[in-house]
């Protein structure tokens, strides 16, 4: 099992990076909160969560321990696959998302793309009892946002990272017109308000 990936950031796009370690290329499928904080190159260290399957082997990366933590426990849910707890990470930190179970706060969860009422109430069933006896109630590590770069086209970019998060072509663009847009904005500027309207 693969549990940490030290190495030079190869390639780096917002649903999975390329880190070569020693000439050889892991691909590790990460969440928006990893991809906003990793530099654009140069060397990187991420935990990872290698999840088996009868057809692949798929391995998933975190810049902290708690994400990964997260992630592991989120797929041990019933009807929580890899792809959804991804999801769930990319638009909620863990500390927020700890105190939204730790509070019953149903209507936060089921705000969240791919999470209905019924699985935010099977979130806090089964994870709230477990936080508590692990002492996780919203006071995880979050690492400092790194939003610096630029993209050649970051609007194209943006609505292909809506795309891979679940959303529809036509209501990315939608979102992107209505929001007041310098031409300088860097493309994570750019996805982070897309988001703030989209989970409103």
């Amino acid at each position: 099992m693969i549990a940490l990936v030290k190495g030079d950031l190869a390639y780096k796009s917002v649903d999975h990076v390329i880190i070569d370690v020693n000439g050889v290329g892991y691909r590790l499928f990460i969440p928006l909160s990893t991809y906003y904080t990793l530099p654009e190159n140069g060397q990187v260290q991420m935990f990872v969560h290698t999840h088996v399957r009868e057809d692949a082997l798929q391995l998933y990366g975190f810049l902290t321990v708690e994400e990964k933590e997260m992630f592991a426990t989120l797929i041990g849910i019933s009807g929580v696959g890899p792809k959804l707890a991804v999801n769930v990470l990319s638009h909620i930190s863990v500390v927020d998302l700890e105190t939204a179970i730790a509070h019953g706060d149903v209507k936060r969860l089921s705000s969240l793309p791919g999470i209905g009422k019924k699985t935010a109430e099977r979130l806090v069933l089964e994870l709230k009892d477990k936080l508590r006896a692990t002492g996780r109630t919203g006071q995880a590590s979050v690492a400092p946002a790194n939003l610096s770069g630029l993209r050649l086209d970051p609007l194209n970019d943006v609505i292909s990272a809506l795309i891979n998060l679940g959303y529809k072509e036509a209501q990315a663009r939608k979102i992107l017109e209505s929001m007041e847009i310098a031409p300088d904005t860097p493309m994570e500027d750019i996805l982070k308000g897309a988001l703030k309207v989209l989970v409103r």
